[in-house]
């Protein structure tokens, strides 16, 4: 066995005939354990509002999405459908046709989003599992499902036979109108149930069938907004991708569900980046308690380190002694640190140690990436503050 690694074992295991050293030891020891704990705990707590986030996203956003290069919309030829349904990975696909609308009822007013829908957006979107009250649409009549929020800003429910609701867009062209009916295109429309994902979508969307919209709009049958896709498990995303956009051409652009959510993904993104480089900064205040630990150690042993200089040891050997014993402490209590913060996360997964409401646990997630993440880091740090107080043993201070 290499002497120094034994030594520096002995050392780290030991007490001292000097109890101040041990205390100092055990606060370095503690801070270790508890820095890294701490680390691990935070990155698990923004893993999971990140995966809590980002769920609501999922549930209208689809694996894949086509969009027009240019302008709001394009026409997808049957040739293309035909290419789309032999596309290998590729689960189901929707036409979407989406816009700005003005909703009006009773004498109130808002502005929203129309999406129109063909059969195969449920397939593509789990959007049943957010319906609150009522029901999703059917096809080929004049029903809407929308918000929460703009259902209460308008003051309307579901299946409100007493009042008219009515979608309006402007029409397209120049010149003067002299009614309102020659400035819009109308269609009148039943709203069959209220969907509640978040404050922004249920403020904002409007869904309606595909007719619906293709008839407000003025579209030909074959004229979209957009298609989105849901690919099958296990298949890689990137060939699908390619496939669509050999089949589509260059009149569509391809963006998967991260690049959909750009903002949002950035923003968490940071954040946790932020958070990280924050505890990294307390690890590294906490492994000054390491440094001087290592320091008082070699203050106390330098009788010893005498006599392994005059038996031979070299300076460097010497070194090693300690740096050894500051990488142990600082790995073993990173391990520590890591065991601990894994059974709290888990507690708190379980349990719900900590609630955000009565009902809602704060939502942590356990990631492989953040163990590594946290090991490496407390292992970087306490490697390079066991260099720093190793280098304190000097030939003039050995030999004295």
């Amino acid at each position: 066995m290499n002497v120094s690694l034994y030594i520096a074992k002995r050392y780290l295991l030991s007490k001292s005939s000097n109890n101040a050293i041990n205390f100092i030891s055990i606060i370095a020891a503690i801070g270790v354990v508890l820095g890294s704990a701490s680390l691990f705990i935070v990155l698990s707590g923004f893993a999971g509002l990140k995966d809590f986030t980002l769920q609501f996203s999922s549930l209208v956003d689809p694996d894949l999405k086509a969009e027009p290069a240019t302008g709001k919309s394009f026409v997808l030829s049957e040739n293309e459908k035909i290419k789309l349904n032999n596309i290998e990975g590729l689960a189901y696909y929707s036409k979407i046709i989406e816009e700005r609308v003005i909703i009006s009822f009773d004498d109130k007013s808002y502005l929203a989003t129309i999406k129109g829908v063909d059969e195969n957006y449920q397939k593509v979107n789990t959007i049943d599992s957010v319906i609150a009250q009522g029901n999703w649409l059917s096809q080929n009549s004049n029903e809407i499902v929308v918000g929460w929020g703009i259902s209460t800003n308008l003051s309307f429910g579901v299946l409100d036979y007493g009042k008219s609701l009515s979608l309006y867009v402007p029409k397209p062209g120049k010149g003067q109108v002299s009614s309102a009916k020659d400035a819009f295109s109308i269609v009148k429309a039943l709203n069959v149930g209220i969907f509640d994902i978040n404050e922004n979508l249920n403020d904002t969307y409007v869904f309606a069938p595909i007719s619906l919209a293709q008839e407000l709009l003025n579209y030909e049958p074959n004229q979209v907004s957009a298609l989105e896709f849901k690919i099958k498990e296990n298949v890689d995303e990137g060939a699908v991708k390619d496939n669509i956009k050999s089949a589509l051409g260059n009149k569509i652009l391809i963006k998967n569900r991260a690049q959909l959510n750009n903002t949002l993904y950035k923003m968490l993104n940071t954040e946790n980046l932020a958070v990280y480089l924050i505890f990294t900064l307390v690890l590294i205040i906490a492994l000054f308690n390491v440094i001087g630990s290592i320091i008082m150690m070699i203050l106390d042993k330098r009788k010893s380190l005498n006599t392994l200089f005059n038996l031979g040891a070299t300076i460097k050997d010497i070194r090693k002694i300690f740096f050894f014993q500051g990488a142990l402490m600082s790995i073993v209590g990173g391990l520590i640190g890591l065991a601990l913060g894994l059974l709290i996360v888990f507690l708190q997964k379980q349990f719900g140690l900590v609630m955000i409401t009565a009902s809602l646990a704060y939502p942590m997630s356990i990631k492989l990436t953040n163990l590594i993440l946290v090991f490496v880091t407390i292992s970087i740090l306490g490697i390079a503050a066991s260099r720093i107080a190793s280098i304190r043993v000097t030939k003039a201070f050995a030999s004295s």
